[in-house]
């Protein structure tokens, strides 16, 4: 991102000292990483001199911060994959690539760090060809896995770069520059497409000049190798080296001219300044990007597709599908920003139809908001509109369809995501666009209280604040009043810790030790049928729990099968995927605790038993029994996860009014509970799996370690390149880690 800022803000930028444009806040600049996503809008050239607005979303990389990824990943058309070329593919990468393949979005490779193969691990220009190929092939196991298309230099969807040394540079791009430097009295034809699809592969130049797919000789080299990597190497070799005497000629061969107070830097930031003006500018990586990912009026129709919830048929449907800026508006916020004031929160969103405007009056729909239910929505005025670009905000009067914008006024509204609508009549049949997924859930957790007492509405503020500011964060209120936050690991908890007592509430507080969230599930079947009356002694629900298969848990949670499909279409699913009977499929009711949650409810009632008519009167009551019990579980109130509870009876009043909600809803969390308890119930403890980088004569201290904390040792490989190797640790109990420094 630093090289993208630095060529599109005309400034004087020092060359020895890394800017880290997008890490905003001051704790991003002092631990290293990125804990927020940063948005940015910048103008970029391609190879063909044209220019595009290109929407960007730098995301942070530490496994603890994925929501923040998730939350980007529903705004945008594609993702460009940054792979560290020293280390490789690792496991966070991966999970990086699951959720484009989840979400169906092309990728972009950029190969960063390749200054690390030539200073740190002083590779050959030959072996660094091999782990470059290496490397791409990693990602390329991975995204055929998931059913992607692959990624190859020659299609020019990859990108090499070092983003310490400014440059980039893709096979098109580095083509045209070196046609650019041909003599212009050359008399060769130059075919600047043949010559870049043999530029990557087993292809080397002959001393009749052609480019053959077989060596000349055994010391042959390959034509990205010759063209490419060895020029690259003697401007390294030459600058670090400080070998002056040959430095002027190389520069004057490669057509690079440099001031004379360039000339006296110290090496690194000469390097710099050498690399920037040799590959010039970063139009490879703009062109990679307009080739590979769709517009906003090519993306528009699988977003919403995918995304949306209601029906696609009407006008304001159809408006998304065609991202037509006079149709009803539609936004999707999915990120809340405080101000830098820290006064208040602003939503980020993607238009996907319509035009909004300053002072317009909105409807914002909450995640709860549904057509028959219109209770999770408020009206707001768009007080201001900003273009967000990191660490400056551009206030504008209006944004259209297809873009993206932080809207003020409307944050007051929004917790974590929203769906934002004109107030008229043509937007009263919107739905919402669905809550977001993520591929984690937050287990560590830590009860906190204000130091003093009175302080404690400052703290309460707080909460909410960094409620709405964190995606995967949650708190809540116990039983015993305790105030709980709930987070994914240590550096998260940390990072709100950090936002709650100098960002929101500016107070102290007192921490608890942390725990970790637990799971409860069941290892049998009910040992009986279970049964509860209502209230009113006119309504008996029967029931029976039993054991869901780990892959359904998967299925579900991945929303590989979502409660929203078609009856008929569910009963294919676990019929095709899991063997059951089609028509037990189709009579599924409900995922819990939410929509995308572990745990099921059928109905297994007889049509010869029960009246379905009446049974169906109360199925919304049954459903909404079922989320509550399996939101809090009767164990420890906590979540249940791989449960499968089935309706196999019930005995329903003839009067509507003695089958009401508050009849219905409490007895069947009830008799949840009873048959639960009876199907041999257990607790689960959250479990790491963890990829570590260890030289090898440090294996065996590792696996100590990894076995004093109950995990188990998996897999030692080899990480080529390097004088590394990977561990990969299972079973490893969040129970036992160092928490306490929280």
């Amino acid at each position: 991102m630093d090289l993208l800022v630095k060529e599109t803000h005309a400034k004087e930028w020092r060359m020895d000292k890394e800017i880290r444009y997008t890490d905003i806040r001051r704790d991003e600049q002092s631990r290293g990483l990125s804990i927020k996503c940063a948005p940015m809008s910048l103008v970029l050239g391609d190879l063909r001199d044209k220019h595009y607005l290109l929407n960007i979303m730098d995301t942070p990389g530490h496994v603890n911060f994925s929501d923040e990824l998730s939350a980007a990943l529903r705004l945008c058309d594609g993702i460009v994959l940054v792979v560290d070329c020293a280390e490789g593919v690792l496991m966070n990468t991966k999970r990086c690539i699951e959720q484009a393949a989840m979400a169906k979005m092309p990728v972009v490779l950029v190969l960063n760090k390749v200054d690390r193969l030539i200073i740190e691990l002083k590779l050959p220009a030959r072996d660094c060809y091999l782990k470059l190929v290496h490397t791409i092939a990693e990602v390329n196991n991975i995204l055929s896995m998931n059913q992607m298309g692959t990624v190859s230099p020659t299609r020019g969807n990859v990108v090499f770069s070092s983003a310490l040394f400014q440059w980039s540079f893709t096979l098109p791009s580095f083509t045209q520059m070196y046609k650019a430097r041909m003599p212009r009295n050359s008399k060769m034809i130059f075919d600047s497409d043949a010559f870049c699809q043999k530029l990557w592969g087993d292809y080397y130049m002959h001393t009749d000049k052609r480019i053959r797919n077989k060596p000349e000789t055994d010391k042959s080299k390959r034509t990205f190798v010759q063209f490419v990597l060895e020029p690259l190497y003697k401007i390294y070799a030459h600058v670090l080296g400080n070998d002056s005497n040959q430095l002027g000629p190389l520069l004057s061969e490669l057509g690079i001219k440099l001031r004379q107070r360039e000339l006296k830097f110290d090496p690194k930031p000469l390097l710099t300044v050498i690399l920037s003006r040799f590959f010039s500018h970063s139009r490879g990586f703009t062109q990679a990007v307009i080739d590979q990912i769709p517009s906003p009026v090519e993306g528009n129709a699988h977003k919403v597709t995918t995304n949306y919830t209601g029906d696609l048929s009407t006008e304001l449907g159809e408006g998304m599908l065609r991202c037509d800026p006079k149709a009803p508006l539609m936004i999707n916020v999915t990120k809340m920003f405080p101000r830098p004031d820290a006064s208040a929160f602003d939503a980020f969103g993607r238009v996907f139809s319509g035009t909004v405007r300053v002072g317009d009056k909105v409807r914002v729909l909450r995640e709860g908001y549904t057509c028959e239910d219109k209770e999770d929505m408020s009206e707001l005025i768009v007080e201001k509109i900003w273009v967000y670009q990191g660490r400056y905000r551009v206030e504008i009067n209006r944004v259209t369809a297809g873009n993206w914008a932080l809207f003020g006024g409307i944050g007051s509204g929004i917790s974590k995501t929203a769906t934002v609508a004109h107030c008229d009549e043509k937007s009263l049949l919107a739905s919402i666009f669905s809550p977001l997924k993520f591929n984690t859930i937050s287990v560590v957790k830590v009860a906190i209280e204000p130091i003093k007492p009175s302080e404690l509405p400052k703290m309460t503020h707080g909460l909410r604040c960094v409620n709405q500011s964190y995606p995967l964060c949650t708190t809540k209120v116990e039983e015993s009043g305790e105030h709980v936050i709930i987070g994914t690991g240590e550096l998260y908890m940390d990072c709100v810790l950090h936002d709650l007592r100098e960002m929101f509430s500016e107070i102290e507080v007192k921490v608890a030790d942390p725990v970790v969230s637990f799971c409860e599930t069941v290892e049998e079947m009910s040992s009986m049928q279970c049964f509860a009356l209502t209230q009113n002694k006119k309504n008996r629900l029967t029931m029976v729990c039993e054991p869901l298969d780990k892959t359904i848990c998967r299925a579900i949670e991945s929303n590989q099968v979502n409660i929203d499909m078609p009856p008929k279409q569910i009963g294919q699913f676990f019929e095709t995927n899991f063997g059951w009977d089609e028509l037990a499929g189709r009579h599924i009711w409900a995922f819990g605790p939410d929509k995308n949650g572990p745990n099921i409810l059928q109905d297994d009632t007889l049509p010869g038993e029960v009246d379905k008519n009446a049974l169906n009167s109360i199925r919304r009551g049954l459903i909404q029994g079922f989320q509550w019990g399996t939101r809090e579980g009767p164990l420890c109130d906590e979540p249940m996860r791989g449960c499968k509870f089935k309706l196999v009876h019930c005995v329903m009043a003839d009067n509507v009014i003695d089958r009401i909600g508050g009849q219905i809803i409490p007895t069947t969390r009830r008799v949840l509970y009873s048959s639960f308890m009876l199907a041999s119930p257990k607790l689960m403890e959250p479990i790491f799996f963890v990829e570590m980088m260890c030289p090898p004569d440090c294996v065996k201290a590792v696996e100590d370690v990894v076995n004093h904390r109950r995990g188990r040792l998996l897999k030692e490989m080899p990480k080529p390149g390097t004088p590394f190797v990977v561990l990969n640790a299972k079973f490893l109990p969040l129970i036992h880690l160092d928490l306490k420094r929280i």
